[in-house]
Formats: structure tokens, sequence, C-alpha cells
């Protein structure tokens, strides 16, 4: 099986099948990836963009790395990044409708509901910087490394964010009262 650059490489040399490939790798964790972000409608419509400028970038990929993901991620940051400044200003926020497609009145989905309200709101009170790291470590299972490639800082830069967000985390009053067991 031939790596992401291999792929990227023949498609440079003619073969528009190639980079197919490459898109039919990555196109299901990347779709998540910006839905989680802007919603699944929206992400359809940013995933084409991602599409259209990685293949158009295809040459600026550093080939000495096998696996184009994180690069690809960082094409789809940068299409986020232009869609929200095109939005009007809001803090970005996840698709939040399948909580209501999944609402149940019992004290059991009203709880976990309520956590999840709990974790957005520590979440929300990162900084952009250590919220991405996290998010491309925790939920895109990238590296810290890896993340580092995709926001385009040095490796030790991404561990001291991915490192700040979890202090931050750990000590946020929300997550703090989830904690807290209570004594009886």
């Amino acid at each position: 099986m031939s790596s992401d650059a291999e792929l990227i490489g023949r498609s440079l040399r003619g073969d528009t099948d190639a980079f197919v490939e490459v898109i039919s790798r990555h196109e299901t964790a990347l779709g998540n990836y910006l839905a989680r972000r802007v919603g699944r409608q929206a992400a359809e419509d940013v995933l084409g963009d991602v599409w259209v400028a990685a293949y158009e970038s295809r040459a600026n990929y550093d080939r000495s790395y096998p696996e184009a993901r994180p690069w690809l991620y960082g094409v789809a940051l940068n299409r986020l990044r232009r869609h929200w400044r095109s939005e009007p200003a809001e803090e970005p926020a996840s698709d939040l409708t399948g909580v209501a497609n999944d609402w149940d009145p019992w004290p059991a989905v009203d709880a976990r509901v309520d956590t999840q309200a709990l974790l957005s709101r520590a979440l929300a009170r990162l900084k952009p910087e250590e919220r991405e790291v996290l998010g491309l470590v925790a939920w895109e299972d990238l590296t810290v490394a890896e993340a580092g490639r995709v926001l385009d800082i040095p490796a030790g830069t991404a561990r001291r964010l991915l490192h700040q967000a979890r202090k931050a985390l750990r000590e946020a009053p929300e997550v703090v009262a989830l904690l807290q067991v209570p004594t009886t």
C-alpha cells in the first residue's frame, strides 16, 4: 500500500486517481473534525474547500512525512478560519443539534446534558490555541508533534499548550464541581 506522500507525488506527475485515494483515506476524519466545529451542514461546504485547497497546494507538501493527515488538518484549520471570518461575529461553537435530538426526560440523560454544558463552558474558557491543541490530540487522535505541525508551531510549544489546557480544565470550577463526590 502506498503512503500518502507517494500518492501525492504520483498526483503531481499527473495521476489524478492518486489524490482521490488520499481523499478517500482521510475524508471521514476531516469531515468529523469540521462538523465538531461548524456543524454538519457547514462542514460539507468547508470540506469541499479543503480538498480544493489541498489539491492546489499539494506541491508544497513535505513528502518526508509519509502520512498527510496532519497537513490536511492544517489545511482544514485554515479553511475553518476563513469560514469563521466570513460568518457574523460569534464564538465558534460545536453543533449541539445532537443533544436536542437525543433529549430524554430521564434523570440520567439530564445529568449527561448538564455535564456536557459544564464541560463546554470549561472548554470555552481555554485560550484558542490551547483548545486547538487539546482538540487535535484528544479528539483527532494526533500526537502532540503532529498537532504542532497542524498549527505550525514547535512540538515543545504544542506540549506546553496541551499542559496548560489540561491544568486549566482540572482547575475549572465546572470540572471541580463535576468531580466532587457528595458525602453521605
